[in-house]
């Protein structure tokens, strides 16, 4: 018998390599290969509720049978007008066709792409469409309302948050349209990116009516710019209902009608998600929504444009003369865990650790608490290694002890390979009897490793995922630890450190196999040149805190370490 811990090694080494491959093709919008998300056909309509047609090539907006979908036009109308307003986190621009919410730059997060500039979320230009909509459906076929593409006015007000005041408010409204007038308040507060969105519904007319008012975010279904090739963050829409919790759907599954949702819901929120960022519409809990998500051509000239979730809230009858006001929340900033749970319970998970969220929340938890200690992300990641280090000492105490046995009788083991390389069954005999003789289990040093592996693949994802080291500096030339290492030191590091980790570990008795554990490493940093500085200084702190125990316990149970050399 081979050396079996070694062989588990590999088929975990493997299994890696498959995720890596698999996240690979979903990263460049290809199905995934080998674990495919389970989708459903989704029913897609030729023709809307209401009876209004759809615009010529435009696919149909997927909702139930007997709900009212949100009209779409051939092509984009340039504004009308755009009204800037500013606070100290945001500057918000507002296209009055519609009152739509066009661009949002977040003061407080620089731009890496465009130094001297700030990160630009929500945008309508040449090179990027994402915008936030709202507006009214009729429940009369034929029967037209205030909708995003309604010229509005904007009333006179404060466009810029003065110092000493909280909040500001801007306020749209539409003319009458087949006796409906509708009304649009944002406000926006001091060190929030949150806003109040209030709708009054007017009944101008002299009949009862029936309209159904909808939240939509539209979006071109292009990555982020600078997104890194050699791993894979989600971009695209994601839904939060009761029953389904929190669901995220690819483009490629919206574009191919593919898409499994809960479409209906009385609690939740819809939201579109890109690395570090996001926005979201969140209705009032009771309130009933109907939620479609659909790929829609708005004439644009931009490849892959564009897509939109949607959400339709049916109203009351609203009596002549009588106002109608429904109250949301839309949110566009950073993913900051504790802001968004505070804000709405479950938005918190557009920051998506995925099928490991039950360990990395707990652990971004414990990041987070560190850094109240000691003000820096780069110590506080270096400090949460430790902790995690000291709490797994027995375990891999345990290891490593098994380890340093292997490698006391790996001399033995060798010469008996020699002696028996021509009669394979007698080797594998032998081999065993000098397990039993020395009490070494060779699986002893790879199971107490492979329980930690959740929880550094959780660490793995926290790191990956969490805003607030987005442009944190650590010491000296790295300033930024969501970014690769400018001058390549930490990945040149990492390697250092996983060759001498691999030196020191016995060297497997099949020659083939033992250079094999030699190119591994060697091939796996390659990628960590490109990955962000606060994810290598993680691996860096791990290796090193794993030499120095394994060294410690060659030396107390009297086996000299030594480097095993490759031998190519």
């Amino acid at each position: 018998m081979n050396d079996i811990r070694r062989t588990i090694l590999w088929v975990i080494f493997g299994f890696s390599m498959v995720l890596l491959w698999d996240q690979w093709q979903v990263h460049n919008g290809n199905k995934a290969t080998f674990f495919p998300t389970p989708t459903q056909q989704a029913k897609v309509a030729t023709d809307n509720a209401s009876g209004v047609p759809q615009a010529a090539g435009v696919p149909a907006a997927v909702a139930p049978q007997g709900v009212l979908t949100v009209p779409v036009v051939e092509t984009r109308t340039t504004s009308k007008e755009l009204v800037q307003i500013e606070t100290d986190v945001v500057k918000l621009s507002f296209d009055t066709e519609g009152a739509t919410l066009v661009r949002v730059e977040l003061l407080k997060h620089a731009d890496e792409q465009k130094p001297g500039s700030h990160v630009v979320l929500l945008d309508d230009s040449k090179d990027r469409i994402y915008t936030a909509q709202t507006g009214l459906i009729s429940s009369t076929p034929g029967v037209a309302l205030p909708t995003h593409k309604s010229l509005m006015t904007v009333r006179p007000g404060t466009r810029k948050l003065k110092e000493g005041d909280n909040a500001l408010s801007i306020t749209f409204e539409s003319a009458p349209q087949n006796g409906v007038q509708l009304v649009k308040t944002y406000t926006v507060k001091r060190g929030a990116y949150d806003m109040a969105v209030m709708h009054d519904v007017v009944n101008t007319g002299t009949q009862d009516v029936v309209p159904q008012l909808y939240y939509q975010l539209v979006r071109d279904g292009n990555k982020p710019a600078g997104e890194s090739s050699f791993y894979s963050t989600f971009t695209g829409p994601a839904i939060y209902t009761e029953a389904k919790k929190y669901q995220k759907v690819e483009f490629a599954d919206i574009k191919k009608k593919k898409v499994d949702v809960e479409k209906q819901s009385n609690v939740g929120y819809i939201a579109m998600v890109q690395h570090y960022f996001a926005s979201a519409w969140v209705l009032p809990d009771g309130m009933h929504r109907d939620i479609s998500l659909d790929a829609v051509d708005i004439g644009s000239t931009m490849p892959d444009c564009c897509y939109r979730v949607t959400m339709i809230a049916p109203l009351e009858t609203i009596k002549p003369g009588q106002t109608k006001s429904v109250a949301a929340t839309f949110y566009a900033g950073p993913q900051e865990e504790k802001k968004l749970e505070a804000l709405y319970p479950g938005l918190e998970l557009v920051k998506d650790y995925g099928w490991l969220t039950i360990l990395a929340k707990p652990l971004f938890w414990l990041l987070d608490q560190l850094f109240k200690i000691l003000g820096n992300w780069g110590w506080s990641i270096v400090a949460l290694v430790v902790l995690l280090k000291a709490a797994f000492y027995w375990l891999n105490a345990h290891a490593y002890q098994s380890m340093a046995k292997m490698k006391a009788i790996n001399p033995k083991i060798m010469e008996m390979r020699e002696r028996l390389k021509d009669n394979p069954q007698q080797m594998q005999m032998e081999m065993m009897k000098i397990y039993r003789e020395e009490k070494v289990n060779p699986m002893g040093g790879c199971v107490p490793i492979a329980l930690q592996i959740p929880v550094f693949i959780a660490l793995y994802w926290v790191l990956l995922s969490t805003v607030e080291i987005r442009n944190a500096p650590w010491v000296g030339w790295i300033h930024d630890l969501s970014a690769p290492d400018p001058f390549f030191i930490l990945p040149l590091v990492m390697t250092l450190t996983t060759l001498l980790q691999t030196a020191l570990n016995p060297a497997p008795p099949d020659p083939m196999q033992a250079k094999m554990m030699w190119i591994m490493p060697l091939a796996f940093s390659v990628m960590f040149f490109f990955f962000p500085a606060g994810l290598v200084l993680y691996w860096i702190t791990n290796n090193v805190l794993s030499i120095a125990q394994q060294w410690l316990i060659n030396i107390r149970m009297g086996v000299p370490p030594q480097f095993n050399l490759p031998k190519f």
